[in-house]
């Protein structure tokens, strides 16, 4: 079983898109270049063929960029929850922030929550809107975890 600490969700919100950025831009720098040789000589439709096949990677690469831009938006959503809730229960339970853990990185009921200087777990049961929520005692079976800073 894998913990995450606040710092740990806090740091590893965004994920690295450099890559996608380098192949969206190839694609168009490609797609501009076939475009002007096919400017220059209308006869070789070879070029036009080149040109769409990069206008089509780079339509592919904006449809992933999105997708990935409509997943992380998500994820922050449900991550700007969690660190005021861990933040809370520290409060609650007068322990430093660092102490308190989660097995899960977004929000999500009957996940576990692990208070490491009191060494217990609590299971979190939420209420419909999010608002207020009960922990209950858990005992974990395997106490082999890894914990993520």
């Amino acid at each position: 079983m894998t913990f995450y600490t606040i710092d740990y969700i806090q740091n590893n919100q965004n994920s690295d898109k450099t890559t996608l950025y380098i192949l969206m831009f190839i694609a168009a720098v490609a797609m501009i270049i076939f475009a002007g040789l096919y400017l220059r000589d209308r006869f070789a439709t070879r070029y036009r063929d080149l040109g769409i096949i990069a206008l089509l990677f780079l339509l592919l690469f904006a449809g992933t960029q999105y997708e990935k831009y409509q997943k992380v938006n998500a994820q922050k959503s449900q991550t700007t929850q969690i660190i005021p809730f861990l933040k809370s229960i520290a409060r609650d339970e007068n322990v430093k922030q660092s102490d308190v853990m989660a097995n899960s990185t977004t929000l999500v009921n009957g996940m576990i929550v692990r208070i490491d200087s009191k060494n217990i777990d609590y299971q979190l049961n939420l209420n419909d809107d999010n608002n207020s929520y009960t922990l209950t005692r858990a005992h974990v079976i395997d106490h082999k975890v890894e914990v993520k800073k």
